[in-house]
């Protein structure tokens, strides 16, 4: 009893298999193309299962940029890098087409799911969730449920204001890249803006620091919120590991309460990048009574 778990980004498409107990069976990636619109996503989609239609497949799970009315699997907002994806309702699409059960989920919504499933949200029943990546996406889980608001697109954390502006535009990695071009001149990932940090470049020293500034100005505006015991943070950047968590935590203690601070965790997401999968299958057995 397998799921065909599908991942789709505005840059690439991660799919795979996935066992009834959240395992990856087998991955791989291609191409969006996002910029060819809904029709060359539907090709896409059908050339992957066609590739695993022998496996013993109860449904199709898909994790999928935007803002996503994940109770119907329609489109219903976000930004419109593949032309006719906002408004599409994908589930009734693939139902249709293909007579097996599916669902559509926004992404980090899927990372939240996947962790509270087998990752380390596993033994919590609240927490919320961000991934930090070109912009700043987040998911809730409240009493072991996921969160998904009035209109179905709670967790839009990339969008709250802090002092210079939109969290996101200043706390995300796009925006502690753009921060190293303009304080260095350097076009660099975030991997090597760190290592140079490490290395105890004043420069980069200084603009890890800013950069943390803006994050935890966000994160200290949730926990205000939220009153969390754990937060799990995502996306490329957050595999600096404990190393990073670390600055985020002594950072954020200056800018919390006493009663904010106790038992608050920053916890590291595990699943990286088959979050979004993983978590698209568990709402999938969900949807089908399998779980």
């Amino acid at each position: 009893m397998n799921i065909l778990a599908i991942d789709i980004g505005g840059t690439m498409i991660k799919y795979g298999l996935v066992s009834s107990d959240g395992q990856i069976l087998s991955t791989d990636k291609i191409e969006t193309e996002a910029e060819k619109g809904l029709d060359n996503i539907l090709n896409k989609i059908d050339n992957i299962f066609k590739k695993y239609k022998e496996n013993n497949l109860v449904g199709i799970a898909v994790s999928g940029t935007g803002q996503i009315n994940g109770m119907i699997g329609k489109v219903i907002g976000g930004s419109p890098i593949i032309p006719n994806w906002i408004g599409c309702n994908l589930v009734e699409i693939l139902e249709k087409k293909y007579k097996l059960p599916a669902i559509l989920e926004n992404d980090v919504n899927c990372m939240a799911l996947g962790e509270k499933w087998i990752g380390v949200g596993k033994d919590l029943s609240n927490f919320i969730c961000l991934t930090i990546g070109t912009g700043i996406g987040g998911g809730i889980i409240l009493n072991n449920e996921l969160f998904r608001g009035e209109n179905f697109v709670a967790g839009e954390f990339g969008h709250i204001l802090i002092k210079k502006g939109e969290f996101q535009d200043f706390a995300s990695t796009t925006a502690l890249i753009r921060l190293t071009k303009e304080k260095t001149g350097k076009t660099l990932n975030g991997e090597e803006i760190f290592n140079l940090e490490k290395q105890g470049v004043t420069e980069y020293k200084d603009i890890i620091t800013e950069w943390i500034e803006n994050l935890t100005d966000g994160l200290s505006s949730l926990i205000y919120c939220f009153n969390p015991r754990d937060i799990i943070l995502g996306g490329g950047v957050i595999e600096q590991g404990d190393y990073l968590i670390e600055k985020i935590e002594n950072n954020l203690s200056k800018k919390i309460g006493p009663r904010f601070k106790e038992n608050l965790n920053i916890k590291q997401a595990k699943l990286g990048n088959n979050a979004g999968m993983i978590g698209a299958a568990y709402l999938l057995l969900e949807k089908t009574n399998k779980k």
